[in-house]
C-alpha cells in the first residue's frame, strides 16, 4: 500500500461510517508518519480503520473490506475494528497519533511509530518482530523511545520485559 491509497482508504471510510475522522492502527499506519517506508514495508493490502466517532458503524467497513468490488478496483482494502477490542496500545497513545488529511472531511489519524510498534510486538509473532526490526534498522524508530512505549503497555511485567529484552538484542545486533 503506497501513502496515496491509504489517503484513499480514509476517505472511503469516512465517507461510509459517517464520520470526519478514523483511527489506522495496523501496520500500514506506518505510512501516516513515513511515507517512504522500505517498501517491504509496504506489503499489505489492508488499512485496519476504525471510526472515531461513529463506532458503531464500524461493520459498514465490510463494504470496501477483503474481496469486495473495492479491493477487486483498487487493490487494496479496508479492514473496519474497533481499536479497542483489535489493539493492545500504550498508554497515552491518542495524544500521539499523526494526522493524515485525506479531505477537508476526512482525516485519518494514524498511529505513532514506537506505538504500532510496541502494538505490534505485543503478539510476538515473527512477521511482527520482523517490521519492528526493519523499521529500527532504517532508522524510523528509537531504540530507547520504543522501550519507553513498552513500558507504557498494559501488559503483565513479565510480557513487558520479555519485549524489552527482544528491542535491546535487535538494536545492539542492528549497530
Amino acid at each position: 500500500m503506497t501513502r496515496e491509497q491509504l489517503e484513499h482508504a480514509i476517505r472511503a471510510a469516512c465517507e461510509i461510517v459517517g464520520d470526519t475522522e478514523v483511527y489506522v492502527f495496523g501496520s500500514q499506519s506506518i505510512l501516516g508518519q513515513h511515507p517512504d517506508v522500505p517498501s517491504t514495508l509496504k506489503m499489505s493490502a489492508e488499512a485496519d480503520i476504525s471510526p472515531k466517532h461513529r463506532i458503531d458503524r464500524v461493520s459498514l467497513l465490510d463494504s470496501i473490506g477483503e474481496d469486495s468490488r473495492f479491493h477487486r478496483t483498487h487493490g487494496f482494502y479496508v479492514h473496519g475494528l474497533p481499536i479497542d477490542e483489535a489493539a493492545v496500545l500504550p498508554a497515552g497513545w491518542t495524544t500521539r497519533t499523526i494526522t493524515v488529511q485525506a479531505t477537508a472531511s476526512s482525516i485519518g489519524l494514524c498511529l505513532d511509530g514506537h506505538d504500532l510498534a510496541a502494538s505490534k510486538l505485543v503478539a510476538f509473532r515473527d512477521k511482527d518482530r520482523e517490521f519492528v526490526a526493519t523499521l529500527l534498522e532504517a532508522r524510523l524508530l528509537g531504540g530507547r523511545t520504543l522501550v519507553e512505549r513498552v513500558w507504557l503497555l498494559p501488559l503483565a511485567y513479565d510480557q513487558r520485559l520479555r519485549i524489552v529484552k527482544w528491542v535491546d538484542i535487535t538494536v545492539q545486533e542492528l549497530d
